[in-house]
């Protein structure tokens, strides 16, 4: 008979979590480095008193729940999503306050295991305190809005559920293909109650990250695509580093001379002077990777997922007969854009492709373009690093940054303005030095997200970047840096507002209204007064932070240096424009008023209109790669 042991629910929860371990190319590691969270009625008798008993896994407290989900998707993404926290939370507003980080977690693919408490199970005491009552339903929580940001969702309302939830929560929080947020609910009666749980769901399991090699069809298929190109492209996506691929994507790239151009997810791919490396594409791309991507006429997907900033909302590629090869693990992704898909570990099919087209190079006409636009984006690099604007543009304020950090150091950032310069212009030269959340664009991410880096890698400097308007959103968490005494350098871009979206606004004809961080003047009634002033410093020295005020590139050189030999989190504040890089040649869609009264936006869709022309549906091609190949005669 197998042996039991009975424990609570919580505590068979907590014991199960300290067991888990991943294993990928014969190393093994623990999964949880522990759970983060605050304590409320909904989980503090259930999951806090299991944590009692297991003072060895470790707990943080956080200051705001979405926050605690932010610092365990850094932590995963750093940890190249081989390793996870768990997020614990009270019933009501602690549990929905995590929602956002759910679904940050979701679309970037990050393994988050999220345990809202819940209400009763056993319902005689209901409407028990932030239940949400329906009259059609007994079987409605407010957790049930995590359904659709998460990869996997459940409610436990008997104890030995647990017995079947957990190893199918762990399916999907290991899989490199279907991970995301998973999402248990846990009434807080059953958190308590008693089991007697088998003591094989306690004991120690090793879950295998595999490696699935590309079907031999759809490889041979993409080497004759390859052969048959002139002007290919590689886009590198989050997957090449999630899958330690970054030395093979190197090897296969100087072997067959084919460019790279790097997603927000994968920049840092390659390092920023590797020879075959045209930086950044897409809405946010560089000159020269913009260019050699609109006369592709084959590209090459490695672990992306094609979202609009990548493919320039679908205008960026623009050769008439453009195919796609597409290597994922993810099937999803794989079969995008009427690809011949390679369902495929990154670093395995790139290993294989390398040996396929051993002797292939691509055409000299196409290297000798390759280097001249290298050669021109640098020059175009060096102009925007060294400007001497008054106050310092974005940009210089970059070139100083990439000046100031180590090899190894980690830029950490999301929303804003920023990101897109950071995009073109940071130079990585290390993977997984470049963390830029921008699947979800979550303002409030960066701070905990640079926390959470730092848990996995402590190691490394770490620089977080955010806007003023974004540190508004979601100071608190820096009281949790100090508190588990992780030092993080966070670098305050002052352009008082949304800065951004003020940008857009102009762009779609609207002025910037609502956007800048204004007083409400009595003349008009608008928020177009007196700019408001902000004690950032203040504001950062009152939660436990060494904070210092620049305003010139050359103090910041010097705040960076001191920050650097501080032993505690530091915060530099820097004041800036709301002027950005350009766009080179590429564009968003973000559709403008089809009527309006207004000259400015008339004009803006006029031009909007004309922008959609350009936009295409990729749909020349299929799915199978022998009519593929076909079609490519």
């Amino acid at each position: 008979m197998t042996p039991r042991r009975r424990l609570t629910a919580a505590q068979a929860l907590v014991t199960f979590l300290k067991h888990q371990y991943v294993e990928r190319d014969g190393r093994q590691q623990q999964f949880f480095a522990g759970m983060l969270g605050i304590f409320g009625h909904g989980n503090v008798a259930g999951i806090g008193e299991a944590l009692v008993e297991h003072r060895d896994f470790p707990y943080i407290l956080t200051k705001n729940e979405q926050g605690a989900v932010h610092i365990a998707s850094g932590f995963a993404k750093m940890s190249n999503r081989l390793r996870a926290y768990a997020c614990t939370s009270s019933i009501g507003p602690g549990a929905t306050n995590m929602i956002t980080g759910a679904a940050a977690a979701t679309i970037n693919r990050l393994p988050v295991l999220l345990l809202p408490g819940d209400i009763f199970a056993r319902r005689n005491v209901a409407p028990v305190l932030q239940q949400l009552e329906m009259p059609h339903s007994q079987d409605i929580s407010v957790n049930d809005c995590f359904r659709p940001v998460s990869r996997y969702w459940d409610r436990i309302y008997r104890p030995e559920q647990l017995v079947t939830a957990l190893p199918a929560a762990m399916q999907v929080l290991v899989s490199p293909a279907e991970t995301g947020a998973v999402t248990i609910a846990f009434p807080q009666d059953v958190q308590a109650e008693a089991y007697d749980y088998p003591e094989d769901l306690l004991a120690r399991r090793v879950w295998l990250i595999r490696r699935p090699p590309p079907d031999a069809v759809s490889l041979r298929a993409a080497v004759e695509a390859i052969r048959r190109s002139e002007t290919p492209i590689i886009i590198a996506g989050g997957g090449v580093l999630y899958s330690e691929a970054s030395q093979a994507l190197a090897f296969f790239a100087a072997q067959t001379g084919i460019p790279v151009a790097e997603t927000y997810a994968g920049k840092g791919s390659l390092p920023f002077d590797f020879p075959q490396n045209v930086g950044a594409i897409g809405s946010t791309g560089t000159l020269a990777a913009n260019r050699l991507a609109r006369n592709a006429d084959l590209v090459i997907g490695i672990g992306t997922r094609y979202s609009d900033f990548t493919t320039a909302s679908h205008t960026l590629f623009q050769h008439p007969n453009v195919r796609f090869v597409n290597v994922n693990v993810a099937e999803f992704d794989a079969y995008k854009a009427a690809a011949i898909p390679l369902v495929s570990d990154a670093r395995i099919a790139l290993e294989e492709l390398a040996e396929a087209l051993s002797g292939y190079k691509i055409p000299a006409t196409h290297a000798a373009r390759i280097a001249d636009l290298r050669r021109e984006w640098d020059a175009e690099v060096d102009r925007l690093f060294n400007l001497h604007g008054s106050p310092p543009a974005q940009s210089e304020i970059i070139g100083a940054l990439c000046r100031a950090v180590g090899p190894r150091d980690v830029m950490v950032s999301a929303a804003g303005g920023h990101p897109a310069d950071l995009h073109k212009l940071w130079e990585t030269r290390t993977p997984n030095s470049f963390h830029l959340e921008y699947g979800y664009s979550c303002m409030g991410y960066e701070i905990p997200a640079g926390i959470g880096v730092k848990l996995a890698d402590p190691a490394r400097e770490v620089y977080v970047i955010v806007g003023d308007g974004t540190y508004l959103l979601n100071p608190t968490e820096l009281l949790t840096a100090i508190q588990e005494r992780v030092k993080i350098t966070v670098v305050i871009l002052d352009n008082q507002g949304f800065g951004c979206i003020s940008n857009l606004s102009h762009a779609v004809g609207c002025g910037g209204f609502g956007t800048r961080f204004r007083e409400r003047s009595p003349d008009s009634g608008q928020l177009d007064g007196e700019f408001l002033t902000v004690d950032f410093v203040a504001n950062a020295k009152s939660l436990g932070a060494e904070a210092i005020a620049v305003r010139t590139i050359q103090e910041l050189t010097r705040a960076v240096e001191s920050a650097r030999k501080s032993s505690r989190t530091n915060v530099i504040v820097i004041p800036t424009t709301t002027v950005n890089a350009p766009s080179y040649e590429s564009w968003w869609d973000c559709a403008v008023a089809e009527v309006a009264q207004v000259d400015e936006v008339v004009r803006a869709r006029k031009e909007y209109e004309e922008r959609l022309t350009h936009e295409r549906d990729y749909l020349t091609g299929s799915s199978s790669p022998e009519i593929s190949k076909s079609t490519t005669r």
